[in-house]
């Protein structure tokens, strides 16, 4: 499991691969809270959600809008996420700490989550993901 930033000229880029769809989400939600806070993230506060979407590129947009929408109203830094895929519902638990200014402040605001230029692909060594954060 691993992420990687690639070359964009205005947004920030991301590809992810994994074994499994679960870790392939864990994975982009790592990349998105390591963009916006860095890698000083701890859990002491947790938060749960379920979505169901149509098809699995709909289903991580969703689920890392809703990562980013719960951040910035709530104050939250997420350190990590318990994700389960079934049947196009994903539930997740996310663990996390308040926002800390002196911790938290060295990335960058990401505005949202493309569709854009999405592709989950698999093959016989796992899942691929490429995906773009509006910065």
């Amino acid at each position: 499991m691993s992420f990687t930033e690639l070359p964009h000229t205005a947004d920030v880029k991301i590809r992810a691969r994994a074994p499994t769809l679960e870790a392939l989400f864990s994975e982009a939600f790592n990349a998105l809270m390591q963009v916006m806070y860095g890698k000083d993230r701890k859990g002491r506060v947790s938060r749960e959600l379920t979505l169901e979407s149509a098809d699995n590129e709909a289903l991580l947009t969703d689920f890392l809008s809703e990562v980013l929408f719960i951040s910035e109203v709530d104050g939250l830094v997420f350190s990590h996420a318990s994700i389960r895929i079934n049947d196009g519902t994903l539930h997740a638990v996310l663990e996390g700490e308040p926002f800390d200014q002196g911790r938290h402040a060295s990335g960058s605001e990401v505005k949202g989550i493309s569709y854009s230029g999405m592709s989950i692909t698999h093959d016989t060594n796992g899942y691929m993901l490429d995906i773009i954060f509006d910065v």
